[in-house]
């Protein structure tokens, strides 16, 4: 095993284009890091500069000890599970397990224990007589796994393994991979821009956008204290609720969204150092939003009105998504007995469950 440490690394392409900016962290001996963002983002790239697939315009990539920058990908002792299952379709199962390690020069009876031990980890070993061809999609990946698995390498790469699987084969694999990080304890670096994989699989996460990296911190923490509005938006289903305005004082903090002030009550809101009338962005994660009772609200009860748009049940609890002013507002509610399509409603909320955020930066406050 091998910690993996990145020291300013960048990527820029010839036609200006920079694909990762000044990217700087750790992954420690052992541990499992998700590199998580959308499309473009630069995660495949940064996880390709550490792979060797691609070199860094600039910065420092170290595995263990070794600075690596220079080191050819087989030089590296690092193996690489990708999105395509990239099997040898004229190769058994067997064979396409053993094929790096008698490329290696392992001897026959090396190479069958590994197998052997590598298929029976996975519950492959009833498949070893098979082509690809004659697996499922599942199957397929966790060959491709394996293929991976009996390297006994540093470090695992894993560039979107799952994207190719149905959702039911996703959460299978997902547990097959947390279960074999907990057996190995190897130091893994995982890619994907599902959030779903990010939150279930990491001990930490790497959120990127347009090439940098916006957070570094453990699943619940990213979730919980997003570092800035592109956090806050993008972890989350569905994504957190935004309502921008401005800061006003007059009778204690509050948001003026224009056609509702919401008091801005707590700790938080007293201790909020920005002027009157600067721009303020108020996240609401979607259960964290209520309806409100009938009747008249308590003082300082902040209250929305807001009318019913669509009503998704999805069995063990139900989206509401509704419309304040011009805001899309969605809730997150247990099924019960809820309003009509329609319905004018209040919504309600603690004040401390707000996520406060500089209308203009984006950053935390």
């Amino acid at each position: 095993m091998a910690a993996v440490a990145l020291e300013n690394v960048s990527k820029a392409y010839d036609d200006g284009r920079i694909a990762v900016a000044g990217a700087t962290f750790e992954v420690g001996d052992g541990e499992l890091v998700v590199l998580l963002g959308p499309s473009g983002c630069g995660k495949s790239t940064l996880l390709r500069m550490i792979a060797g697939l691609e070199t860094p315009t600039s910065g420092t990539v170290r595995i263990g000890a070794r600075i690596v920058n220079d080191l050819a990908p087989k030089d590296r002792d690092i193996a690489m599970v990708f999105q395509s299952y990239a099997l040898y379709p004229h190769m058994t199962v067997e064979q396409n397990l053993g094929f790096s390690l008698q490329l290696r020069g392992a001897s026959r009876s090396d190479r069958a224990a590994r197998i052997r031990k590598v298929a029976e980890l996975l519950g492959i070993e009833g498949l070893l007589d098979r082509l690809p061809r004659q697996l499922s999609g599942g199957q397929r990946q966790r060959v491709a796994l394996g293929r991976a698995l009996v390297r006994e390498p540093r470090v695992f790469l894993f560039d979107e393994p799952l994207s190719n699987l149905d959702a039911r084969l996703r959460l299978a694999m997902r547990t097959e991979i947390a279960r074999l990080h907990r057996w190995l304890r190897t130091t893994m670096i995982y890619v994907t821009h599902d959030q779903v994989e990010a939150m279930t699989l990491a001990q930490r996460i790497v959120v990127l956008n347009g090439g940098e990296i916006q957070q570094i911190d453990t699943p619940m923490r990213v979730y919980e204290r997003p570092a800035n509005l592109f956090v806050a938006g993008f972890v989350g289903s569905p994504a957190m609720n935004f309502l921008r305005g401005r800061l006003k004082r007059e009778d204690g903090p509050e948001l003026d969204l224009g056609f509702a002030r919401l008091p801005l009550g707590g700790s938080r809101g007293e201790s909020l150092a920005v002027a009157e009338g600067t721009e303020l962005v108020a996240g609401l994660r979607p259960e964290d939003l209520q309806l409100a009772p009938a009747g008249v609200p308590a003082a300082g009860e902040p209250r929305l009105p807001a009318v019913v748009e669509l009503i998704e049940p999805v069995g063990n609890e139900t989206f509401l998504t509704m419309h304040s002013g011009e805001i899309e507002l969605v809730l997150r509610t247990p099924p019960r007995a809820l309003p009509a399509l329609g319905d004018q409603v209040a919504l309600t909320f603690s004040p401390e469950r707000l996520h406060l955020f500089d209308g203009a930066t984006g950053r935390r406050l």
